[in-house]
C-alpha cells in the first residue's frame, strides 16, 4: 500500500520537521544528575513512552479519526501541556510537522493546513500529528505506532548527543524498547481526550527547568 511507504518517509530521520533540536527532557534530567548513563537512559526512555501513550496518543487518535475537531483538540492540549517548556516544544514541533508535510504533501496536507489556519490553532503537535497522518491515509494504528516510535528515537538520539549513552547501546535499549511500545499502543490506541494522563510528574518537572539551564544544546 502507498501509505505503508509514507509510514517510512516519515519515519526516516531525514524528514525535515526539526524534532532533532528537542530532547523531550532528557537534557534537563542530565543537568540535574538525575540521568548518568545508559541504564538511566533507559529509565527515563521508558517513563517518556508512557508519558507519550497516555497524554500523546488520545489527542493523536482523536485528530485521526475525525480530523476537523483539530481546534478543539488543539485547545484541549493546550489546556493539558501546564508545562510551558513541553507547551511550547508541542507547539514548535507541530507547526514544523504540519508545515513540512503540506510542502512536501500539497494536495492532502494543505486543505489541513489551511484550515488550522483559518481556526488560529496553536499546532499543538499531537493533533496536528492524527490530522496529518489521517490526510495522508496511514492506517490509525500505523500512526499511533509511529508516533511513539518517533518520541522514544528523538530521546535516544538525544541522549548519543549528550555523550550518556553510545550509538550501539541506544540501538539495543530501541531494540528492547519492542515489548513496551506494544504494551503502551495496547492499553492507549482507544483511550479519548477525557483519558488524558501525566504519568511521570517527575521528570515533567525537570523538564520544565530547561530554560534555566546554563548552556543548553536543545530547546527542550
Amino acid at each position: 500500500m502507498a501509505s505503508g511507504w509514507r509510514v517510512l518517509q516519515l519515519a526516516d530521520s531525514g524528514f525535515p520537521t526539526g524534532g532533532f533540536a528537542h530532547s523531550g527532557g532528557l537534557e534537563a534530567a542530565v543537568q540535574a544528575g538525575e540521568v548518568r548513563g545508559p541504564g538511566d537512559v533507559r529509565r527515563f526512555v521508558e517513563a517518556l513512552v508512557w508519558q507519550a501513550g497516555l497524554g500523546g496518543l488520545p489527542l493523536v487518535g482523536s485528530a485521526w479519526r475525525e480530523p476537523s475537531a483539530l481546534p478543539a483538540l488543539d485547545a484541549r492540549a493546550d489546556a493539558f501541556l501546564t508545562n510551558h517548556v513541553a507547551n511550547r516544544a508541542s507547539r514548535t514541533q507541530g507547526r514544523a510537522f504540519l508545515d513540512t508535510c503540506a510542502r512536501i504533501f500539497p494536495e492532502a496536507v494543505g486543505p489541513v493546513r489551511e484550515a488550522a489556519r483559518a481556526a488560529r490553532v496553536k499546532f499543538h503537535h499531537p493533533p496536528a500529528f492524527g490530522a496529518v497522518l489521517c490526510a495522508l491515509e496511514v492506517e490509525q494504528e500505523d500512526a499511533l505506532r509511529l508516533f511513539l516510535s518517533l518520541t522514544l528515537r528523538g530521546a535516544l538520539s538525544a541522549g548519543v548527543r549528550m555523550g550518556v549513552i553510545g550509538t550501539h547501546e541506544s540501538h539495543q535499549v530501541q531494540h528492547a524498547a519492542t515489548p513496551l511500545l506494544e504494551a503502551v499502543l495496547e492499553q492507549c490506541k482507544a483511550l479519548g481526550v477525557e483519558d488524558l494522563a501525566q504519568p511521570a510528574p517527575l521528570w515533567d518537572l525537570l523538564g520544565a527547568t530547561h530554560d534555566r539551564l546554563y548552556s543548553r544544546l536543545f530547546l527542550s
